[in-house]
């Protein structure tokens, strides 16, 4: 079983943006952050704020004075720049690079360069491979958390993460309790002389056929709509 790539922010230059990389790592399953020289220091208190909760990655980010030394365990270093810098590696998407380190033995690095500038030459010369993001040519701007939630994305499909919390959904409802409410329909549409002329009667009655039956109707969704039919019809229920 492969190991979550470590994430390495070289020469951050904000607090705010290692906050904001550290809940996108969280976000996805990775909780491992790296620093390089960050240019405030660290700990910065920028970064706790820009967060949102994501503290046990800022509590347990280690600094490290070279990439060199943040990635010397790392048997496996992705660089992420948007240009080669006269660098000859192979180049990968991060879907391609993603699954290369869900597939790969020993630790896996990803580097993220400076807010301004990205990754020097140097740095993109310790890594084995380039990860480039296919982006548009005339605007080619993404931010420090973007790129890191980016790769975080594509690494956490191959993982069995807990899905966000959703509410259950009821059974749709049975065929007669949905030809039951078509029929309650039918009969007060032709009480009150909606079907006409004559000859269009048969083609009117499929097209709302075809309409009530394209949702997945729920039985409290049908006992609803049974009561706003009951409704128009005058029908009212006793006053407790």
């Amino acid at each position: 079983m492969s190991l979550p790539p470590v994430i390495v922010l070289v020469r951050p230059q904000l607090g705010e943006n290692i906050g904001k990389a550290a809940r996108a790592m969280l976000n996805f399953g990775l909780v491992e952050m790296r620093l390089v020289a960050p240019r405030d220091g660290w700990p910065n208190p920028s970064a706790g704020p820009a967060a949102s909760g994501a503290d046990v990655v800022l509590e347990k980010a280690a600094v490290f004075e070279s990439v060199a030394d943040a990635v010397a365990d790392c048997a496996h270093v992705y660089a992420t720049t948007v240009r080669k810098r006269g660098v000859t590696k192979p180049v990968h998407t991060p879907e391609e690079a993603a699954k290369e380190i869900r597939g790969a033995a020993g630790r896996s690095a990803i580097l993220f360069g400076p807010e301004r500038s990205g990754l020097e030459t140097d740095d993109v010369a310790l890594a084995r491979a380039i990860v480039t993001v296919p982006i548009n040519p005339e605007f080619g701007s993404l931010n420090l958390a973007q790129a890191v939630i980016l790769m975080a994305y594509e690494w956490s499909k191959g993982e069995a993460l807990v899905q966000p919390t959703e509410e259950e959904l009821d059974p749709p409802a049975p065929q007669e309790e949905l030809e039951s409410m078509i029929g309650h329909l039918d009969a007060l549409l032709d009480e009150t002389g909606y079907y006409y002329p004559p000859d269009r009667v048969p083609a009117t009655r499929r097209t709302l056929r075809t309409l009530l039956t394209k949702p997945a109707w729920t039985s409290q969704e049908l006992r609803t709509l049974r009561g706003v039919l009951s409704a128009l019809e005058g029908k009212k229920r006793p006053r407790r």
